[in-house]
């Protein structure tokens, strides 16, 4: 019997066992906090950190946390229910963008008037992604586009991984090279008691060098599998992917869009418009868009006069389509649950802290670097981290003569790298299940680009800890 790897849920219960089994033998542990008036959130105070009666969790603790992780907000990030319910809703709007038979001929159109340039939507689209990681942390509202942009990369010869990777590796990049990203820069920047605009410049760099690298992995795995289709990833599990976002209509040349069709496909259009410029500078969250792709999805069944029966199909056929990936985003969520029930958080944050006393300016900043890698695989949350380690480990840099902006740097790329792979998050696990990509596949593929981005980031901090 050959071995399989097992799916994503499994992967997430069994991190959620492991993370449990830790609560035994780690010990527990909390820091003080103290309200910040600038942050609005509690924060730990330095030197605080003090034993606490141990709270192991048991079996029925483990079976409890992928329910509490839907609706049980923890100390670093709020209840999931939000977002796997954004997901859903998103699920039944494209059900009933699809049932009108726009998309699939605007994708034909398309791919018409790109014939022979297809690989130029790699930079273009990873750039904008990038820039909306990088200003507003794009993370959860990027679930929104994979069943858009999938059925394109495949109608133009590619496969979903490129697909995938251009809207999380974009996004990420963004989040990792963050310059005014106000849910990493902007808090971790107050929590260090610092401007955020400080260091901006080597984030900056750090931002175009990271996405520099991304585009060229993508477009060079993009070429190989449009040269040789069985070199794919995922060249296995093709034909169900295919057969799940492929239409016949993708590749007729000869593919026309009604006017109700052309309708259809400005109000699509609209609706990510209108939710990006909402989440960027209206503070919408998932509610508000929530909302606002109801509202759209009502409006194109009035349009193209779908009938109530019809319409509440296809928007309930197409919401059961990514179920999978909503129970994917709580049993995430469990396993910080549990971590935090188990008190094993802080007790961690102190471990780092210990380890960086008075260490050298370049060794200090790298070792910075990897405990927040560490940190980051348990709290994805670029809030919840910035929130939970910057008022402990920022004040830390003094002692080793590193400027705390460098520490708010290594904070987010540290975490941004971790969020391209990471299986607590459910950003990386909800793209990964949309696309029909198994995680050990994503891994094989990812793996050669986080050491070239960590390359860069280690790299640039080094060489601006030398030089302070």
């Amino acid at each position: 019997m050959t071995f399989k790897f097992p799916t994503a849920y499994t992967i997430l219960f069994m991190l959620i066992v492991l993370v449990a089994a830790g609560t035994w033998v780690v010990p527990a542990g909390n820091y003080e906090r103290v309200q910040s008036e600038s942050l609005g959130k509690e924060v730990p105070v330095p030197g605080t950190y003090h034993s606490v009666d141990a709270n192991p969790q048991g079996v029925v603790d483990v079976f409890l946390a992928p329910i509490a992780g839907f609706y049980n907000p923890d100390s670093y990030e709020a209840a999931a229910i939000d977002v796997a319910l954004f997901v859903l809703i998103i699920g039944g709007f494209l059900g009933v963008v699809t049932q009108t038979g726009a998309i699939d001929a605007g994708i034909g159109r398309a791919m018409v008037k790109l014939k022979g340039h297809e690989k130029w939507m790699i930079p273009i689209l990873m750039a904008l992604f990038a820039l909306g990681g990088s200003t507003y942390g794009m993370a959860e509202e990027s679930l929104a586009f994979y069943a858009l942009l999938i059925p394109v990369m495949i109608a133009a010869g590619y496969d979903s991984v490129v697909a995938v990777a251009v809207i999380l590796l974009g996004a990420g990049i963004g989040c990792l090279g963050s310059t005014i990203n106000p849910f990493a820069t902007v808090i971790a920047a107050n929590a260090a008691d610092i401007p955020f605009t400080q260091g901006i410049g080597l984030r900056f760099f750090i931002l175009l060098s990271g996405w520099l690298a991304c585009v060229i992995y993508v477009m060079r795995y993009a070429a190989k599998v449009k040269k040789a289709p069985s070199l794919s990833i995922v060249a296995d599990h093709s034909a169900e992917i295919e057969a799940q976002f492929r239409k016949e209509s993708h590749d007729d040349s000869t593919a026309t869009l009604s006017i109700s069709q052309n309708i259809v496909l400005i109000i699509f259009a609209l609706t990510f418009v209108v939710m990006i410029w909402g989440v960027s500078s209206q503070g919408w969250w998932m509610a508000k868009m929530g909302a606002l792709f109801i509202a759209s999805s009502i409006l194109i069944g009035l349009i193209t006069r779908m009938g109530e029966k019809c319409f509440t199909e296809v928007f309930i056929n197409g919401a059961r389509d990514l179920l999978g990936v909503a129970i994917i985003i709580g049993i995430a969520r469990g396993i910080v649950v549990v971590m935090d029930a188990g008190h094993m958080t802080d007790t961690i944050l102190h471990l780092g802290e210990q380890t960086l006393s008075g260490l050298p300016a370049v060794v200090f900043i790298n070792t910075m670097y990897g405990i927040e890698l560490l940190m980051s695989f348990f709290v994805p949350s670029s809030s919840g981290l910035a929130v939970l380690s910057m008022p402990i480990m920022a004040p830390l840099a003094d002692f080793s003569g590193v400027g705390r902006e460098l520490v708010v740097t290594a904070f987010q790329s540290a975490n941004g790298l971790v969020n391209l792979f990471n299986p607590t998050f459910a950003v990386v696990m909800g793209a990964l299940a949309i696309g029909k990509v198994p995680y050990e596949r994503w891994l094989r593929f990812v793996w050669p680009l986080l050491l070239i981005l960590s390359a860069i980031i280690m790299g640039s901090l080094s060489v601006v800890a030398l030089s302070a």
